[in-house]
């Protein structure tokens, strides 16, 4: 099934009892029982709700993947994917992340024994240079937040199965839509549904796709003990988001490349990052890997931080806030905002500076957008 046709159906075909062609939202925490332990499959809400339970279906079936599970937030996913290790483990992650995920590994996880290192992952001898007798995870985002460079998860999951090692993909900036890192021999898939599967600004988030099925059993322990769980509401949201994101992420693509091309020429931007221009030092492995080129960006202002601020404060339609992956275009500044978690050595190492700007490009017309930034950029 190609993947627009999936994005309509997937997860639920119609409600048995009523003919409804979208789920209804049960808005209950528990569920009648004929005798002790005698029920319809359903108990409790936390362990399980009929309005999460086609949400996590159409996670799998959009991720090609046998298993699913959603949580209340893309933290609490990868949270739940650390429950899964000891003290003592090791985790190699790639050093160009999330800032929310850096601070849970870093101030949070850290303190239960885990080991944590951070490593550029981009060739094959990097990955094993930073691999360890103890390693257990390797953990990436691709492309990156928000630096946008690409890891090559086929390389990357070839060489932890030489060593048994599992790998986590976060595939945020690509939805299911572009990318399957599960094909390309990952072992989990991590969502923030927050963003591009959600859609609209209005749900907080996350989930998990796995094919084994052990793993998918440990975490959906964890997800049921730890007590992460979406509500209801929020699952029909979602369901109904997932319906329209391929036509979304098509147009996405469309307004990120007609503003990437813009800013790439413009005198006041040094420099723009976007995987579909040619100048992208991973554009070729955005071709092989990827089915598209997404919504995100990054660049340069020209200028300092008075710059960037001006800037950023010059705008209309852009709306300077954190989060991604909405029907409206957002824009920010990351050493401030989204990745001021991360210290500012590393920040300065990555080359988030004072004058970088992350952009998600919404699905407004491309000429409206190109208008506001242009007007911005005239006051810098």
């Amino acid at each position: 099934m190609k993947p627009e046709t999936l994005a309509v159906h997937a997860g639920f075909e119609f409600d048995p009892a009523t003919g409804a062609v979208m789920p209804p939202i049960y808005q209950v925490s528990t569920y009648a029982q004929s005798a002790p332990g005698q029920h319809q499959g359903y108990e409790y809400s936390r362990s399980d709700n009929p309005t999460r339970t086609p949400l996590q279906l159409a996670m799998a079936e959009l991720e090609h993947a046998k298993h699913g599970l959603v949580f209340s937030s893309g933290l609490a996913a990868i949270d739940a994917v650390t429950n899964t290790l000891k003290a003592g483990d090791h985790v190699l992650a790639g050093d160009d992340l999330y800032g929310g995920t850096f601070r849970l590994f870093s101030k949070v996880t850290a303190h239960r024994g885990i080991d944590f290192s951070y490593a550029p992952l981009y060739s094959e001898e990097a990955v094993r240079a930073a691999i360890k007798p103890n390693t257990k995870l390797i953990w990436f985002e691709s492309p990156t937040n928000p630096m946008l460079r690409l890891v090559d998860i086929a390389l990357v999951s070839r060489v932890a199965k030489e060593h048994g090692i599992l790998v986590g993909v976060d595939n945020t900036f690509m939805s299911p839509m572009l990318q399957n890192p599960l094909d390309l021999g990952a072992d989990i898939v991590m969502h923030s549904i927050t963003k591009y599967i959600n859609g609209h600004s209005d749900v907080v988030m996350g989930a998990l796709c796995v094919n084994d099925t052990t793993l998918y059993d440990r975490l959906k322990f964890l997800q049921n003990a730890v007590g992460g769980v979406p509500g209801p509401m929020d699952c029909f949201l979602v369901l109904r988001g997932i319906r329209t994101l391929a036509v979304r992420m098509k147009q996405h693509e469309r307004g990120a490349g007609a503003v990437a091309s813009f800013l790439s020429g413009h005198p006041k931007v040094e420099a723009t990052i976007y995987p579909g221009l040619l100048s992208h030092p991973d554009h070729a492995l955005a071709v092989k890997q990827q089915r598209g080129f997404g919504g995100m960006m990054s660049f340069y202002v020209r200028g300092d931080l008075a710059a960037s601020t001006r800037f950023l404060s010059e705008l209309k339609l852009f709306k300077l806030a954190e989060s991604l992956g909405g029907v409206e275009s957002l824009i920010e500044h990351p050493a401030i905002m989204t990745h001021a978690s991360v210290p500012a050595e590393q920040r300065l190492a990555l080359g988030i500076m004072d004058n970088f700007i992350r952009v998600s490009v919404g699905i407004e017309h491309e000429d409206d957008l190109i208008a506001d930034l242009e007007q911005a950029l005239a006051k810098v």
